[in-house]
């Protein structure tokens, strides 16, 4: 699975009707959709698909046509990022109308090849599922524990001083497994 971090967009035309794909981060979703809205006050169309991974790691999708005729832009649309493996990720295209009709089968490539477009031009990042960790470490053993932590990518969330430090890290599994190893 793979997500983006970044906003990216293009532009897209065909028959006189221009196609600007926006692919972005779930999180900013609803926020970005508002946005273009009130941005592109004369375009007739804002078509979108969306997956993310919910709180018990099943992916969840949906997409809208928005007047189009149904099944010809919103599916062919989560159709790609299902076939990225895209998570956490939606997209949102905007057509200004240029007076063709480009038919069911037009609009359909044309809303694939505008979102396919939009995915090349991301850069998309590799999933993976961290998990959460809590240590306890004496103050004089600290220093070596955040070396051995920074030597396998753990990242340290917090840090709390006690008579004891203790710290929340978060990193993949195999992270721990592999740290585990090292530092006893």
């Amino acid at each position: 699975m793979q997500f983006v971090v970044d906003e990216f967009s293009v532009l897209l035309e065909r028959k006189k009707s221009k196609f600007i794909s926006y692919l972005l981060p779930y999180q900013n979703f609803e926020a970005t959709k508002i946005k273009l809205k009130q941005e592109h006050l004369k375009a007739r169309h804002f078509v979108y698909a969306y997956r993310y991974l919910n709180e018990y790691e099943h992916i969840v999708e949906n997409s809208g046509d928005d007047g189009e005729p149904r099944g010809t832009s919103g599916r062919p649309s989560l159709a790609v990022l299902s076939g990225l493996d895209a998570i956490d990720t939606g997209v949102i295209t905007i057509r200004y109308f240029g007076g063709i009709k480009l038919g069911t089968g037009g609009l359909v490539k044309a809303y694939s090849d505008a979102v396919n477009a939009v995915c090349d031009a991301a850069s998309f990042h590799l999933y993976k599922k961290l998990e959460q960790r809590t240590l306890n470490v004496s103050h004089k053993g600290l220093p070596a524990l955040l070396h051995q932590l920074k030597i396998h990518g753990i990242h340290v969330l917090n840090k709390k001083f006690h008579i004891d430090v203790v710290l929340i890290v978060e990193a993949t599994s195999e992270q721990f497994v592999g740290f585990g190893k090292s530092y006893r």
